[in-house]
C-alpha cells in the first residue's frame, strides 16, 4: 500500500530546495522502498585489499601510480563467491548491497572500456560487478554501486587542486573535461550493462573542498553534477543518487548519507550536516577499517552493532554496515559471525525495524523509539533502567503493552501526557529489550 501522504510531502519539501530536479514516480517509489529497507551491506574490496592496510593505502604510503599498478598483476580472488556473499547479506537481514565499483585508487571492478586498469586485466579476468549484479537480481537483493569521484591515478583528475593524492608521482596536468567525460562513460556502462541498479553512492567530492568544517564551501572544480545526475536519472529513473560530501543534499540527490555518525551527529569530523527530508542512511565499519586491514582487530560487539542499527532506525535512517573482504575473496570469520548474529536478532525483532519511522522523540541515553502506524516500539538498551518515562506522549490510550520477544505483558501508566513503563525486566543476554505499545487516540 502506497504512502501517498509521505510521497507528496517529500516531493513538496524537496522541490523547494531543488527546483531544477523533478523526481519521477519511479524514483519516489524507490525512495519509499529505501526508507523502509533499513539495513544494507557495504563492501570495500579491490586491489587495495592486497597490502592489508585499508583502502587508503595508496595515499597513506604515497605509492606511485607505476608501483600501485603492479597490484593488478596479482589480484586474483579465486575464493570469491557472489552467491555466498549475497546469501550472507540476505541471511543477515539486509535488503541491499552497496558494492565498491571504483575507489579512489581508480581501479574498476568491471569490464569497462574507459580504462585498462580494471578487473579484466588481472589474472582473475572476470567481471565482479556482473557476478554480483546477477546474483543480487537472482536473490532479490537490490544492488547499489559505490563510485569514486576522486582518482589518485589519472592525470586528468585535478589532483593539483585536490587535497589528497599528491604523493603518487603525477606531474602532468590533464584536461578536466576529459575526466568528466570518462566518468560519464563509466557510469553509462554501469547503468546500461548490469540490469536494474538501486542507486549510485558517490564519494570523493570533499577532495576538492578547501575545508572540512565549512559546509557551504564551494568546490575547487566544476564537478558537472547536474549533468552526471541527469544522466543517471535518464538511464534509470528509479536509480537513487547519494553523495558522501558531508553537506546538505544538492539538487538531483535522492538520499542523504552520514559517514560513521548518526544523522546530525559529528563525533568523527565527517558529520555536522542537518538531516534533510530525504531518506537517510548512516554507514559504519565492524572494526575501524573500511578495506581489509590485517592488524585491525578492534571489532565492535554484537550489542554495539544492534544498538547502532536501532538508533539509526530511531532517527528514521538506514544502517549500511561495512565489511572489507580479504584479497582472496573470503570474508573473515569475525565479520561473518557478526552478520549472522544480526540476522538472528532481526528474525525476532525485525518487526520493530523494517518499514518503521523514527520515534516522536530523538534517541535517548536509555534507548529509542521506532514506530509503524499506531504501533510504537520502545527499545531499551540501558540494563539499569527500571522505568522509562515518555513525556508529551502523542496518544491518549494504550490498548496493549508487551515484550516483542515473548508477548509477556508490560505494566504501564499514562497520566497527564506522560507514559511511565515499569518495571522493565531487562535480560543481560539481550542487547535491546523491545516493548510494543499498541496506541489509540
Amino acid at each position: 500500500m502506497k504512502k501517498i501522504a509521505f510521497v507528496i510531502f517529500l516531493f513538496a519539501c524537496y522541490s523547494i530546495n531543488a527546483q531544477q530536479y523533478t523526481p519521477t514516480q519511479q524514483n519516489l517509489d524507490a525512495r519509499e522502498w529505501f526508507q523502509d529497507a533499513k539495513f544494507g551491506l557495504f563492501i570495500h574490496w579491490g586491489p587495495f585489499s592486497i597490502p592489508g592496510d585499508g583502502e587508503w593505502v595508496m595515499q597513506t604510503r604515497n605509492i606511485t601510480v607505476k608501483n600501485y599498478t603492479r597490484l593488478m598483476d596479482f589480484f586474483n580472488p579465486i575464493n570469491f563467491d557472489a552467491a555466498q556473499w549475497v546469501s550472507m547479506a540476505k541471511n543477515a537481514g539486509m535488503n541491499y548491497i552497496t558494492l565498491i565499483t571504483r575507489h579512489h585508487d581508480g581501479f574498476s571492478m568491471w569490464d569497462t572500456k574507459a580504462s585498462d586498469f580494471n578487473i579484466m586485466n588481472t589474472p582473475y579476468h572476470k567481471d565482479i560487478v556482473k557476478m554480483m549484479a546477477d546474483e543480487c537480481h537472482k536473490q532479490g537483493i537490490k544492488l547499489f554501486l559505490y563510485y569514486s569521484l576522486l582518482d589518485w591515478r589519472r592525470d586528468d583528475y585535478s589532483y593539483w587542486t585536490g587535497r589528497t593524492g599528491h604523493g603518487t608521482g603525477r606531474t602532468e596536468h590533464g584536461d578536466w573535461n576529459n575526466y568528466i567525460a570518462f566518468m560519464k562513460q563509466q557510469l553509462t556502462e554501469l547503468l546500461t550493462n548490469y540490469g536494474e541498479i538501486g542507486g549510485i553512492w558517490f564519494d570523493g567530492y570533499w577532495d576538492q573542498l578547501s575545508s572540512d568544517t565549512d559546509k557551504t564551501a564551494k568546490p575547487n572544480v566544476d564537478w558537472h553534477l547536474d549533468e552526471i545526475y541527469a544522466l543517471i536519472h535518464k538511464l534509470q529513473p528509479q536509480c537513487l543518487v547519494g553523495n558522501n560530501h558531508h553537506m546538505q543534499p544538492l539538487p538531483g540527490e535522492d538520499f542523504q548519507m552520514f559517514e560513521k555518525d548518526l544523522p546530525g551527529g559529528n563525533t568523527t569530523g565527517f558529520g555536522g550536516a542537518k538531516a534533510s527530508v530525504l531518506p537517510l542512511e548512516t554507514c559504519e565499519t565492524i572494526n575501524n577499517s573500511w578495506g581489509f586491514n590485517i592488524t585491525d582487530t578492534t571489532y565492535k560487539t554484537t550489542k554495539q552493532l544492534v544498538e547502532y542499527l536501532v538508533r539509526a532506525s530511531g532517527f528514521g535512517a538506514n544502517f549500511l554496515l561495512n565489511i572489507g573482504p580479504m584479497p582472496n575473496g573470503k570474508v573473515q570469520p569475525e565479520f561473518q559471525e557478526r552478520l549472522a548474529y544480526m540476522g538472528n536478532w532481526l528474525h525476532t525483532y525485525g518487526e520493530s525495524i523494517y518499514n518503521t519511522k523514527g520515534g516522536y522523540i530523538r534517541p535517548q541515553s536509555w534507548g529509542c523509539i521506532t514506530q509503524k502506524n499506531d504501533t510504537m516500539f520502545v527499545h531499551v538498551f540501558d540494563k539499569n533502567a527500571t522505568t522509562v518515562s515518555l513525556e508529551n506522549f502523542p496518544y491518549k490510550k494504550i490498548t496493549k503493552a508487551y515484550l516483542l520477544k515473548d508477548n509477556s505483558v508490560v505494566q504501564q501508566q499514562l497520566q497527564k501526557g506522560t507514559l511511565a513503563i515499569q518495571p522493565i525486566k531487562t535480560n543481560n543476554d539481550e542487547p535491546d529489550e523491545v516493548i510494543v505499545l499498541v496506541c489509540k487516540q
